[in-house]
């Protein structure tokens, strides 16, 4: 077993020279958790920054393959941690094991996706326009693009995935692959789980020859230091999954520096899921099962969680809302991911509860958990919605609200009114898809992901995946955070013009070395 240290990673060293501690928690007894874990300093942010910046000089260089040997490396001593890491994200969370060993899976997975991504080539977008001397009126000379990395980017932990979103997960998998060396700061409420995953990063960057600045992890149970890393002039860019109120605060430091940086927020959705009428009648009970599922799956702590059911009345499919009553009454609470946020959960569900015009419509099974949450199910009508904008905000946790419409009209003005969301979801016939394309077509202006008689929770990690989408879900629509697509967020174009062949980036030379498709003249080929 490895002994947990409590120190933070900088480069290829371990410091904890500050004064301040903190512990975890275990979220299902409220027991602290052995391990005494440091307060990082403004002193250890420095060399961090630091370390990351020397490293870019010569890990920017690093080819494709190199860079995907160190990212199977990062999977496969991830992996080599075994129940260990498995045990310590189960006292940490209060997650279930099949879940986290699921989400091992997932982040080793996604840390191979981008390494076979680098091998194959393509993604840099390599362009040429060759040198053409004898045109008319004038001559061009030769051009050629590709992207290049930004710089050393700060990561931020996710408190609802320790491993997939945290020191190992997508923006660190995305950020190294496009270049760039990462500093993470560590979610406090997983301290143990950051320090396995970011010592066997350390090795897998020993292992493969890499600058040690590559990676770095500081921890701390406040906000200073992660305020203090945004806002440093080293770091480049940022990627933050959490809360609306947190990543608008950093977000503001980000671009409000004097060399402003991009950051690409994920700060919660509450997910639409329209229920056409056709659907309501043709298979309302099963349909009212399986969303009973998606919003309690758990605990409701998912990004992805569906916040909101809206349908149309309809005498033919009346007894739709109790099979919601009788499915959601079935359900049973779980335990949150720490005492904040089931007191934040707590919160949002008695807001909607005294809102004057909302009505309580069922509850599910509480459990006796430090932290469970009782899952809960609202309703109110269209135009509730449309005029009280708080209906909307997202509960983090197993809650939902069920939203009726009057008619046809009814559900376009709502979806009319909706701001942006990561996903939004539509059921329907054959017939009903058809007659309701308008709202659709709406959907794809609202949400990043579209979905047809499914459920947004479960989120695929593929080429095509986008998990994003317009404000207040995400700080930038055009990005995603799950997928391959995601290496784009930490990377920019460069043009080199009339560059002799002896100083072209591989990508770029005539003989195409690497074998990539590339945009050669305005067609696309491996030539």
């Amino acid at each position: 077993m490895t002994l947990l240290t409590g120190k933070h990673i900088i480069g290829a060293e371990f410091s904890a020279s500050g004064h301040g501690r903190f512990y975890a928690v275990n979220p299902a007894t409220n027991e602290i958790l052995p391990g005494e874990f440091a307060v990082a300093t403004q002193e250890e942010l420095e060399q961090a920054v630091t370390k990351s910046a020397d490293a870019f000089k010569q890990y920017r260089l690093k080819s494709g393959a190199e860079k995907a040997v160190l990212l199977e490396t990062i999977a496969a001593e991830i992996e080599g941690l075994g129940d260990e890491l498995i045990d310590r994200s189960v006292a940490e969370s209060g997650l279930p094991v099949g879940r986290l060993q699921g989400e091992r899976g997932r982040t080793t997975s996604q840390l191979r996706l981008f390494a076979a991504l680098l091998k194959e080539g393509s993604w840099v977008q390599a362009k040429i326009e060759r040198a053409l001397p004898d045109r008319t009126p004038l001559p061009r000379v030769d051009i050629r693009s590709m992207l290049r990395p930004l710089g050393p980017v700060a990561v931020f932990g996710a408190s609802n995935f320790p491993l997939a979103f945290s020191v190992a997960g997508g923006d660190t998998a995305s950020a190294l692959a496009a270049g760039c060396p990462v500093i993470v700061k560590g979610h406090p409420a997983h301290p143990g789980t950051s320090e396995l995953i970011g010592k066997a990063i350390q090795r897998a960057i020993q292992k493969c020859g890499m600058p040690e600045g590559v990676f770095s992890l500081l921890q701390e149970n406040g906000f200073q230091i992660g305020a203090a890393l945004v806002s440093h002039p080293g770091i480049k860019a940022v990627g933050f999954t959490g809360s609306y109120k947190g990543g608008m605060a950093l977000y503001q430091l980000a671009v409000n520096r004097p060399e402003p940086i991009p950051f690409y927020g994920e700060m919660g959705s509450t997910n639409p899921v329209f229920v056409l009428p056709g659907a309501r009648r043709a298979y309302g009970r099963s349909l009212a099962a399986n969303f009973a599922g998606s919003v309690t799956m758990g605990a409701g702590q998912f990004c992805t969680n569906p916040g909101l059911l809206i349908t149309a009345d309809d005498p033919q499919s009346a007894d739709f809302e109790q099979f919601l009553k009788e499915e959601f009454t079935k359900t049973t609470g779980a335990t949150m991911l720490t005492s904040g946020i089931k007191n934040a959960y707590e919160q949002g569900v008695a807001s909607l509860q005294q809102h004057a015009l909302t009505e309580l419509l069922a509850k599910g099974v509480a459990t006796d958990a430090y932290t469970a949450a009782e899952p809960v199910l609202f309703k109110t009508t269209g135009k509730t919605l449309i005029a009280e904008k708080e209906l909307t905000e997202e509960v983090f946790g197993p809650s939902s609200v069920v939203v009726t419409a009057d008619d046809m009209a009814g559900l376009y003005d709502i979806a009319h009114h909706l701001s942006g969301h990561l996903t939004a979801t539509v059921h329907g016939t054959p017939e009903d898809l058809e007659e309701y394309a308008e709202l659709i077509a709406i959907l794809e202006d609202k949400a990043g992901r579209v979905l047809i008689n499914g459920f947004p929770t479960g989120v695929e990690v593929c080429h095509a995946m986008v998990h994003g989408g317009p404000f207040p879900s995400t700080t930038d629509s055009r990005t995603t955070s799950v997928g391959t697509a995601a290496i784009e967020r930490f990377v920019r174009p460069v043009c080199y013009q009339n560059y002799p062949q002896s100083l072209l980036p591989a990508e770029l030379k005539d003989e195409n070395p690497l074998g990539i498709n590339r945009l050669l003249d305005g067609k696309w080929g491996y030539q």
